[in-house]
């Protein structure tokens, strides 16, 4: 068997700067509680193993910011993947993200659909980029935890809707979790040189915990007044690679304090492994496997960082052999 790796080197704390980490904190004034993050080289380095037009990069990096953000709650061995699936000219996105900070992802699309889009894509931003319909068409959006530690799987599943990313992740939070949230993105394509760069912002709403009709109330402004002071962050401001993430929590909630918690370092690595593939190549029926040989070679290629592995008719059959002896 032969491998051509191109997984990402280092973890992701040995890689740490002001841009690849997410940020947590909260908001006691508001019972609300957010996380903001900075992709710079992690997102460059998954983006750059990949030849996706700009609109499609653009998309992901979204994507691949709101994993890192969402899987910072998570426990030590715990995976956040989101996944969109669609019939439109991009018909599958996926992005994961480990507790310990580890992302990657990937697309699926037709490239001469996508081209044939109407769209200036050169300065790709928030206006620049096609509409999530006019991207994937009729599509949904599926959002899954897994904790690790052999604990039970969730999964939420909503349509498509809206025209941004962003639309539908406050439209999955609203219908399948019941949490009031506010997110927004921001991405950056390469300029002289610096590479792709995205920023994100999540705001969720804590439950009650009961209290007066007082209480409740300056809650309910305190959570509007969050959404303002979030909504207010501009483009720039995430993207910024020279602005820490703890001045920028200082900027947008100066009057009334946040509580900003151990910032997680991200960085792109990816999970394929040999044995991984093998576990594959022994699952599959006999035939499935002969259509998959090419010239008495067998070449599976990881969709997220693209190393290959290659198995010739003496590795299949040492596998089929082993997999015979163990049953």
């Amino acid at each position: 068997m032969t491998t051509t790796p191109t997984h990402g080197a280092g973890t992701p704390a040995e890689r740490s700067t002001l841009v690849d980490r997410s940020l947590p904190f909260r908001l006691p004034w508001a019972e609300a509680r957010g996380r903001v993050a900075r992709l710079g080289p992690a997102l460059d380095e998954i983006l750059g193993r990949h030849a996706y037009p700009a609109a499609v990069s653009a998309v992901l990096a979204e994507t691949v910011t709101l994993a890192a953000m969402v899987a910072h709650s998570l426990k030590t061995d715990g995976v956040f993947t989101v996944q969109i699936r669609g019939d439109g000219p991009v018909s599958l996105m996926v992005a994961d993200a480990t507790a310990s900070g580890a992302l990657r992802g990937y697309a699926q699309f037709d490239a001469d659909a996508v081209a044939a889009l109407d769209t200036a894509v050169a300065g790709v931003r928030h206006q620049g980029a096609p509409s999530m319909p006019r991207l994937f068409g009729r599509a949904y959006l599926a959002l899954t935890l897994d904790p690790g530690q052999g604990m039970e799987r969730y999964q939420g599943i909503v349509e498509l809707d809206g025209e941004r990313l962003a639309d539908a992740v406050h439209a999955y939070f609203r219908m399948s979790e019941q949490i009031e949230s506010a997110v927004r993105f921001a991405v950056t394509p390469p300029e002289g040189d610096r590479g792709w760069r995205a920023g994100g912002l999540l705001l969720q709403r804590m439950p009650a915990e009961g209290g007066t009709a007082t209480a409740a109330e300056d809650a309910e402004d305190g959570w509007h007044r969050a959404v303002v002071l979030a909504s207010s962050v501009r483009d720039q401001e995430l993207t910024d690679p020279d602005l820490p993430l703890e001045t920028l929590l200082l900027r947008l909630y100066h009057e009334d304090g946040a509580i900003a918690y151990e910032a997680l370092p991200l960085g792109f690595a990816c999970r394929c492994s040999p044995e991984r593939v093998e576990g594959l190549i022994r699952s599959l029926p006999g035939d499935d496997l002969a259509e998959l040989t090419v010239d008495g070679q067998v070449d599976v290629v990881c969709e997220f960082c693209g190393t290959s592995y290659v198995y010739d008719d003496a590795d299949i059959a040492r596998l089929r052999a082993n997999d015979d002896h163990r049953h």
